[in-house]
C-alpha cells in the first residue's frame, strides 16, 4: 500500500505542468446509475467548441456520450419524443431474447408458425411467404408484401415491419398494445438500463402507428452504450456478446439486390408501422444494414457510407436522419437527437465527421 502511494505521488509530480486535465482511474467501465454521472469536454478529451459547433448544425436537442459519462448536451435531451425508424434496433433486441430466453426456436425459425395467416396468401407464387423467418424480417428481406421470395431481396417496408412488431410482441411475448410497456419493454430493456424518461411502443398512444417508439435522448444514449458494452449493463450480460456483436457487425452482402418493387399479396387488414406506400421499397441497403442497424458498410461502388468516420461506426436513423442515435465503438462516444436538420447520408457524414473532429485525445478503452 505504502509503495503504491509512493508510485501514484511519482507520476503525479512527473506529469508535465499545464496539462489540462487528470484522468481518474477508474476500477472499471462507467455506467449511468438513475441519472447519468457528467463531465466536462476537456475532461474526456473533446472540444467543447467543436461540440458547439455541431450543436448549432444539427438544431433539434440532443447529447454526446463518452466513456459512459453525459459529455453534452443541447436543448432539452430528456425530451421523450417518436424517433420514426430508429426504434427499429429495439425490435431486433427482442428478437435476440426470445431466442435466448427460448420463446422462439431460432433466427430461421418460420415465422408462420406465430402467424398461420401467412400460409394462405400469394398462391400464384407458390405461398412464397411460409418461407418468411424471423432474421428476414430483421433484416429487411422477408419481401413481405413483394412478388420476391423471401431472402432473396432487399426492400425497406413498414407493412412487414408491421408484421414483424405485432407478430414478436402480440404473440411471441403475449402482450397487447396497453400491456406491452408493461409486461415486455420496461422490465426486458429499460428497467435494466434504468432509463429516467419513461420511454414507450405507444409514442402515438394505441390507436395510431403502435410499436413506434417515444424516448429521449440521454435515454436512447444508455440503449447505444449497451451495444458499445457488448450486451453488458454493469454486472450483467442483458443480451449474449455473441448477439450484440452480430447486430452491428454483419451488414447485408451487396449480391442481395434491392427488390424490384411489385406488389403482393399481403395478410387481410394489415397495418404499416409508418409508410403507406404499397408497394413499399423506400431505399437500398448500400452493404450497410445489418438486423435493423445502419453500419458504416462499404456500398455497391466498394464506398464507405459515411466516408470521413471510423469504420466501426453503426448507428439507428428515422426520417431520413433527423432522429437519430449513433456509436462510433473506437472513440467510445455516442450521440443522440431528434427534431434537427439533418437529412440524407451527406449531413449524417458531415455531423458524425464533426463528432469525430472533436476528438482531442483517444479514448481510454
Amino acid at each position: 500500500m505504502k509503495l503504491t502511494k509512493i508510485l501514484l505521488m511519482w507520476l503525479l509530480i512527473s506529469m508535465p505542468l499545464g496539462i489540462a486535465r487528470i484522468r481518474a482511474v477508474e476500477t472499471g467501465p462507467v455506467y449511468p446509475g438513475t441519472e447519468w454521472a457528467t463531465k466536462r469536454p476537456e475532461q474526456v478529451g473533446l472540444n467543447a467548441d467543436k461540440l458547439k459547433e455541431l450543436s448549432d448544425y444539427a438544431g433539434g436537442f440532443g447529447c454526446v456520450v463518452r466513456g459512459g459519462y453525459l459529455i453534452y448536451s443541447w436543448g432539452d435531451a430528456s425530451r421523450r419524443k417518436d424517433v420514426a425508424s430508429a426504434a427499429k434496433p429495439l425490435y431486433a433486441h427482442f428478437l435476440f431474447k426470445a431466442v435466448e430466453d427460448g420463446r422462439i426456436f431460432s433466427l430461421d425459425e418460420p415465422v408462420y408458425k406465430w402467424q398461420p395467416k401467412l400460409n394462405h396468401i400469394n398462391k400464384a407464387l407458390g405461398y412464397k411467404d411460409r418461407g418468411i423467418r424471423w432474421r428476414d424480417c430483421a433484416n429487411q428481406t422477408s419481401c413481405y408484401g413483394l412478388t420476391e421470395k423471401p431472402g432473396t431481396a432487399y426492400a425497406y417496408n413498414d407493412w412487414q415491419m408491421a408484421l414483424f412488431w405485432d407478430t414478436l410482441f402480440q404473440k411471441v411475448y403475449g402482450a397487447g398494445f396497453e400491456t406491452v410497456d408493461a409486461d415486455v419493454f420496461h422490465p426486458g430493456l429499460t428497467d435494466l438500463i434504468q432509463c429516467q424518461d419513461n420511454p414507450t411502443f405507444m409514442a402515438f398512444g394505441i390507436k395510431d402507428r403502435p410499436g413506434r417508439l417515444a424516448i429521449s435522448p440521454r435515454d436512447f444514449a444508455r440503449f447505444g452504450l449497451l451495444y458499445l458494452r457488448k450486451g453488458r449493463w454493469k454486472d450483467k450480460q442483458l443480451i449474449s456478446r455473441e448477439y450484440a456483436i452480430m447486430a452491428v457487425t454483419s451488414p447485408l452482402s451487396n449480391s442481395i439486390p434491392r427488390a424490384v418493387g411489385n406488389e403482393a399479396e399481403m395478410i387481410p387488414g394489415q397495418r404499416s408501422i409508418g409508410s403507406k406506400n404499397i408497394p413499399d421499397n423506400q431505399c437500398d441497403h448500400v452493404g450497410s444494414y445489418s438486423w435493423l442497424w445502419w453500419t458504416n458498410g462499404r456500398g455497391r461502388q466498394d464506398e464507405l457510407h459515411w466516408p470521413d468516420v471510423p469504420e466501426d461506426t453503426y448507428g439507428c436513423f428515422g426520417h431520413g436522419g433527423l432522429r437519430a442515435m449513433v456509436v462510433m465503438p473506437s472513440l467510445d462516444m455516442i450521440i443522440s437527437w431528434n427534431d434537427t436538420k439533418i437529412r440524407g447520408g451527406e449531413m449524417e457524414n458531415h455531423i458524425l465527421k464533426l463528432l469525430k473532429d472533436s476528438v482531442t485525445e483517444p479514448a481510454d478503452n
